[in-house]
């Protein structure tokens, strides 16, 4: 079609209307589902796509999942003809070497959207089950060989006919997993949050017309194609560089490079992660759709993030990494713990674009990490097997005019923390503290944001406890004289003489009643010389305990810890 766009307006209200019909779906999924991990801390995230698989719209959830769902739109259409797809069909995937998956918890339903007899839309939803089975509860070990360890592989299925669930595939798939409850729940819920979905589509064409919605779509996609062009032109030409490292492959040893080559030519962006680690023997390697999604993300929230999240903002990019290397891993190594690493390489790709960027824009390295938890155990009540997961996020980075945040997710995963409440009344667990890491965030002119600390007791005998973590080695680092941030430090039984520091991925660990797991996360880095940080500002933090008296006297010096304070 020509690249002629329409009118402004209409396309402005025309893109919204498929926006709210994404949100609406995420709120249904949220609301509807049965698990806390979906109910509670929102992991999840719903999109729609045209007949030819382009993305038109996204729901603003968690940006990993964006490219899962993608992935089993191409595996659908390469797998069967358009015409082959019935009214009332859905299709359920996780895998990502068969299916574009992201890793197998996350499991996508994907149903075709007929309108007068055609497919015109597909709606897809995906949700992370907290577990899949597996070598470990939680199905996420970070120190998993293979991904045959990692829970049941789903290639693209009918799970649905005619509008009828299949219910002898539901329950293979939950009687593969530890709380097989709450896996036909929520994927009865998937299946049903398409549905709807589906339904507000047909009464967007039908009010519209098929050829005016046609248009409208090709015209959103056009601008947001153009207006990205227009960005990556903006920029100068050259080649930058930016390294971050992961602390091992998930056994140990070496640090492990990612980095991104990013390529400016004219209005075209080539981002290079050729030169990233080999691939890993543990379960931080990078799936394909999660390194899509890890840079789509990036190149939005850098270059421009208030573009619309659509196709168009993915054909100017191009994306090189050749197969064998952590950016790229061949089947069938493991991937359960990818977002350690997505979050980290999009650390890297945001050093690599600023390096194009003035100063004033850049932002120093977030926590690019994301803690995770699985305990798993028996619930007296439901008389099941439970696996509680929870991931943390830590300190973001500081700007030129202003402290990072803290104790937030940052980049592609964006989960909320499940609430003490809800913790404590749906888990057989307690909750001692929940607060911020003092210290954590790299002192600068302006500093970076705080870690966050989050205790666990144990109840019962008999429960495990397995970790998926990073950066217990590499902080983040400051820019322009800007200090690096702490480290993240896991701790079992803190303050008791069997306190034991744990190795970042350790899995299948038995725990007793009265245990705890105490997580503390590492913080962002900061901007600027800490030299230059307004007194006031360093007196606010220590007057809020943000930040010690001793830290602050190493950091920015005693006399001015003394000024700050009013005490010369």
């Amino acid at each position: 079609m020509s690249e002629t766009i329409g009118d402004a307006v209409q396309m402005e209200v025309f893109s919204n209307r498929l926006l709210a019909i994404s949100e609406d779906m995420g709120s249904i999924l949220i609301r509807s589902s049965f698990s806390s991990n979906i109910k509670e801390r929102r992991d999840c995230a719903t999109a729609l796509f045209d007949a030819r698989g382009r993305l038109v719209a996204q729901a603003d959830l968690i940006p990993i999942h964006l490219a899962a769902m993608m992935g089993g739109v191409h595996a659908i259409l390469r797998r069967h003809a358009i015409s082959d797809l019935a009214p009332g069909d859905a299709f359920v995937c996780n895998d990502p070497y068969l299916a574009g998956g992201s890793h197998l918890p996350d499991i996508s339903v994907i149903t075709p959207i007929h309108h007068d007899g055609q497919v015109r839309f597909f709606a897809g939803n995906i949700a992370h089950h907290a577990d899949v089975g597996g070598r470990n509860p939680g199905s996420t070990s970070g120190s998993s060989r293979s991904i045959f360890e990692e829970g049941i592989r789903i290639p693209v299925i009918r799970i649905a006919r005619g509008g009828e669930v299949d219910r002898d595939l539901v329950e293979m798939i939950a009687w593969n997993t530890r709380d097989p409850e709450e896996r036909i729940l929520d994927l009865n819920v998937q299946v049903g949050t398409n549905v709807r979905g589906g339904r507000m589509l047909c009464q967007l064409v039908d009010r519209m017309g098929w050829t005016a919605v046609e248009r409208a779509i090709e015209d959103i996609l056009t601008y947001t194609r153009r207006r990205l062009r227009n960005r990556i032109a903006a920029l100068p030409d050259g080649e930058y560089r930016f390294t971050r490292e992961l602390d091992d492959d998930g056994f140990g040893g070496e640090k492990i490079p990612l980095t991104c080559i990013a390529r400016i030519r004219g209005d075209s962006l080539e981002l290079d992660f050729s030169q990233c680690g080999r691939e890993a023997r543990g379960a931080v390697n990078l799936p394909e759709s999660a390194l899509q999604a890890s840079v789509y993300y990036s190149v939005k929230a850098v270059l421009d993030p208030d573009l619309m999240p659509n196709q168009g903002m993915i054909d100017p990019i191009t994306i090189t990494a050749p197969q064998g290397n952590i950016a790229s891993p061949r089947p069938p190594a493991a991937v359960a713990a990818r977002a350690v690493t997505s979050n980290r390489l999009c650390g890297a790709i945001f050093g690599a674009l600023y390096q194009a960027m003035p100063a004033e824009r850049v932002m120093a390295s977030c926590n690019d990490s994301t803690s995770a938890t699985s305990v798993s155990g028996w619930h007296p009540k439901r008389r099941t097997t439970y696996i509680y997961p929870e991931s943390m996020g830590g300190g973001a980075g500081a700007f030129a005019d202003r402290d990072g945040q803290d104790a937030i997710h940052v980049h592609t995963v964006n989960s909320t923390n499940l609430p003490v409440e809800a913790l404590e009344l749906e888990y057989p667990l307690l909750l001692d503290e929940y607060c911020f890491v003092a210290d954590s965030g790299g002192a600068g002119k302006h500093r970076g944001g705080l870690g966050m600390a989050r205790q666990i007791r144990i109840r019962h005998d008999g429960t495990t406890a397995s970790l998926r973590s990073d950066a217990h080695i590499v902080p983040a680092p400051g820019v322009f004289g800007g200090h690096p941030s702490s480290v993240t430090r896991i701790t079992r039984n803190p303050g008791t003489p069997d306190a034991e520091l744990l190795y970042s991925k350790a899995s299948g660990m038995a725990m007793k009643a009265g245990e705890t797991i105490r997580v503390e996360t590492l913080g962002g880095g900061g901007y600027g010389d800490p030299r230059d940080r307004p007194n006031e500002l360093l007196a606010r933090d220590l007057r809020q305990g943000k930040v010690t008296r001793a830290a602050a006297e190493r950091d920015y010096g005693a006399d001015k810890v003394a000024r700050a304070l009013g005490e010369t």
